[in-house]
């Protein structure tokens, strides 16, 4: 058969699947194929970089592959070569490194993934016990929706501890003061009542400028 070795490498150094084409027990030829990636995936990663998140990619596909794609969307470290079973393991193993981690799938094999993630993202246009297993669901395959979902999860955060610290605030200040007898019920029930009225509008805005669907 011919010697396609040299082609296998340029193929594989793309970041693309090989197959080789046969007749009885000669190689004649082979053909190459890719899974392009979104428009905004490399600006996806690009942002999770600046909040403070590492990227890995998770793939069965080979190491040049892997190196690849890793290279074109800026990743920070890949496993190439991985079986569905092995991406729970490696996730585990993360996060007995003392690491939090979040993990977008969108396969069945993805499933024991997500289960053992922190935090599972499945993406809604995937299998469906994928989307049952995952903690949090995009409606879209869109990569920068999980930018979005981690600034949303970031922002509600820190206005539940905001809410929590001014209602120990008003705890701390008016409880004792309504217990000495020094505020009048009219005025102390005014002063209930701003504070569950400032609660509610810290925490609608959430929903202000949120991008995520």
């Amino acid at each position: 058969g011919r010697d396609l070795s040299d082609e296998f490498e340029k193929e594989s150094s793309k970041g693309r699947t090989v197959t080789f084409v046969s007749i009885g027990d000669k190689v004649v030829g082979l053909f190459s194929v890719s899974d392009s990636a979104k428009d905004n995936s490399k600006q996806a990663i690009s942002e999770l970089h600046q909040m403070g998140i590492s990227v890995v990619l998770l793939t069965g596909d080979n190491e040049k592959t892997a190196a690849a794609v890793s290279g074109e969307l800026g990743i920070d470290t890949y496993f190439a070569g991985v079986m569905p079973s092995e991406k729970a393991n490696i996730i585990k193993k993360l996060q007995k490194e003392g690491k939090h981690v979040a993990f977008v799938g969108d396969g069945i094999n993805d499933s024991p993934a997500l289960a053992q993630a922190d935090l599972g993202i499945a993406i809604g246009t995937g299998t469906d016990i994928a989307i049952e297993t995952g903690d949090f669901v995009l409606i879209k395959g869109d990569p920068y929706k999980v930018v979005d979902a981690i600034k949303l999860a970031r922002k509600t955060y820190k206005i539940i501890k905001q809410n929590l610290f001014w209602a120990f605030v008003y705890n701390v200040i008016f409880v004792p003061v309504a217990g000495l007898g020094l505020l009048q019920p009219v005025f102390a029930s005014i002063a209930m009542s701003l504070s569950s009225v400032s609660v509610v509008g810290n925490s609608l805005r959430i929903r202000r400028n949120s991008k995520l669907s």
